[in-house]
């Protein structure tokens, strides 16, 4: 049986809704797109022959095709606002900040009633300050600092909300909430403390007059996307010289990805202390990564990627970014979230206690106790297990192109978590050569890949293999000064050498003085040298490297590979110098020289 016919009628009726309000905020957008010159083509996208605005970039809608969001700052535009924008009634941010854009403020932009976030820093705005904004009663951000305003700024509604630095460097302007009183008037106090609403005092209904059906829609749209305010205890923690604070973190469904949240530019500015050297934590090809402090105390590694823009690129990245987001695995690094502007690119991750290996092996300070040789072994089944799951449970497959000790992090408890996963497809998305740019880090980087260009598993295998001597060394895989004792500057030659003279006692990181397992480091470095062989199809697979380091099959692989070797060097250096390659039968690392040719 059908439905029934009021049912048919009304989804009519909201589809019609839905599709007018479309238009209308379509056609708002391109209005301002017409009034703004884009040298940088960042609204290329804004195609006015789309019905649906929520195909553009730098517009975010939420589940209704309603726009809430659009982030233009930092964006080259200049030219002036549109009284157009007042018709975006869900708008929630509007991101204009560090651009050009000169003129008057609209005074229809007191229409957003949903907004949360205003920001307009950085411009050449002039004129008064609209008396209509202080009707944004849920407005928890402002910031129109750094232009030209001048005369009064108005004493109603949610300006009392914000502080000085919300109208700083306006020299013209003055009143409640700048640094100066205007003429004649008589000196004003602090603004009184705010008392955020009670759920009872929230609006519950939109002033629209589409109908039931759409007030309805509004109505549970208000309820749906309301975020509460949040407090200015953070600010006094702030420098005086930044001029913003920051946004609440949103908690709607239509600003995350699955588990992905999208972050504002200004909360990640707020949370690395505008990307502050002291809070860097590291340097790498892909860019620097800070240590953030979210609006609700947790601590966050962003990651700032170092990239060239390319138009039209936002879209792929987004796509990349959900795709490194689905490998869920406790031994790979969780991506929390990201932010894309027409300048940046960011990415969001649980801050790692315990740094990375490589920290952790050479840079740890007087008061850090060593790597003990059981996190050590810890560490390197922790992290063969990510990397399987990359390889063997991610569909496409992910490759990491440069696995090394610097991006094998640990957490609290200092278990392996395999970092920077997906980051060089991520980056590699612009180019359009069959083969791409080589990446990865000198002594991790497989012969096959640095001569050919051309990655696969096993060349993470190769890098997984040079990680393992890492632990077991504490050496750097490529190290000039080892060149001072005439020793190799590659990790992976200098162990083999020493190897061939017998010398196994000069291989263990110092560090661990004699608290170690004589047949586990052994173990190790015969897992690592199946890993570093020079032909890919000769490596095991990262699952098989899984199943050796829990002591299944490494002797039969060990000694499959001994006899190998055998044979090449009879070939190669003939059967009188056998000797020196097989010293006796107790198959142990002692009993074959493993230079090889190279």
């Amino acid at each position: 049986m059908g439905a029934p016919p009021w049912a048919i009628w009304a989804l009519l009726l909201l589809h019609q809704a839905a599709r007018v309000l479309a238009n209308t905020e379509g056609d708002a957008l391109h209005s301002l797109r017409t009034n703004l010159n884009d040298p940088n083509n960042v609204l290329q996208s804004w195609d006015p022959t789309l019905v649906n605005p929520c195909t553009w970039f730098h517009v975010t809608c939420n589940n209704d095709n309603s726009v809430i969001r659009v982030d233009l700052g930092n964006a080259a535009l200049f030219g002036t606002l549109v009284p157009q924008l007042g018709q975006l009634k869900n708008l929630q941010y509007l991101e204009l900040y560090s651009n050009n854009i000169s003129g008057t403020i609209p005074s229809e932009l007191g229409n957003l009633t949903n907004l949360i976030s205003l920001d307009l820093y950085l411009n050449n705005f002039t004129g008064p300050i609209p008396d209509s904004l202080g009707n944004l009663l849920k407005l928890r951000f402002l910031d129109l600092s750094n232009n030209k305003l001048s005369g009064e700024v108005p004493s109603t509604g949610s300006f009392s909300l914000f502080t000085p630095i919300s109208f700083g460097n306006n020299p013209a302007l003055c009143g409640p909430g700048t640094s100066k009183p205007c003429p004649g008037a008589p000196p004003f106090s602090p603004p009184p403390p705010y008392n955020p609403p009670t759920p009872e005092q929230s609006p519950g209904s939109s002033s629209s007059s589409t109908g039931a059906i759409a007030g309805g829609v509004a109505a549970g749209a208000a309820l749906l996307f309301a975020i509460p305010a949040i407090g200015f205890a953070y600010w006094s923690r702030r420098k005086p010289r930044e001029h913003f604070f920051d946004v609440p973190a949103e908690e709607d469904p239509e600003v995350h990805l699955g588990q992905l949240k999208r972050f504002s530019l200004r909360e990640l500015q707020v949370a690395t202390d505008t990307f502050s050297n002291k809070n860097i934590l590291g340097r790498g090809g892909f860019g620097k990564v800070y240590k953030g402090r979210l609006t609700d105390g947790t601590l966050v590694a962003v990651k700032r990627l170092k990239e060239e823009r390319t138009p039209g690129g936002e879209l792929q990245f987004q796509t990349e970014v959900e795709m490194i987001s689905m490998a869920v695995h406790r031994n790979l690094l969780r991506l929390r979230g990201f932010c894309m502007t027409p300048t940046e690119r960011l990415l969001v991750y649980p801050y790692m206690a315990n740094g990375s290996v490589a920290s952790r092996l050479r840079e740890r300070g007087p008061a850090e106790p060593p790597l003990d040789w059981q996190t050590r072994r810890r560490i390197a089944l922790g992290s063969a297990r990510g990397l399987s799951y990359l390889h063997d449970h991610c569909d496409p497959k992910i490759i990491h192109r440069d696995v090394k000790a610097a991006n094998i992090l640990l957490d609290e408890d200092f278990e392996a978590v395999v970092g920077d996963f997906g980051l060089a497809k991520l980056m590699d998305y612009k180019d359009t050569h069959v083969t791409t740019a080589v990446r990865g880090t000198i002594g991790h980087i497989a012969p096959e890949y640095l001569s050919t260009g051309k990655s696969s598993e096993k060349t993470d295998v190769f890098g997984y293999g040079i990680t393992l001597l890492e632990l077991i060394t504490g050496q750097r895989a490529f190290d000039l000064a080892r060149l001072a004792n005439d020793d190799d500057v590659m990790l992976l030659d200098w162990v083999k050498g020493l190897l061939k003279e017998r010398r196994l006692e000069m291989l263990v990181d110092p560090d661990l003085q004699t608290n170690y397992i004589d047949v586990e480091v052994e173990s190790l470095i015969q897992v690592a040298l199946l890993c570093t062989q020079g032909s890919p199809t000769e490596r095991p697979k990262m699952l098989e490297v899984v199943r050796m380091l829990e002591g299944d099959g490494l002797a039969e692989r060990w000694d499959e590979w001994q006899k190998v070797e055998v044979s090449r060097q009879e070939v190669e250096l003939g059967p009188h110098r056998n000797s020196e390659w097989i010293v006796d039968s107790t198959d142990n690392l002692h009993a074959v020289e493993l230079s090889g040719p190279r």
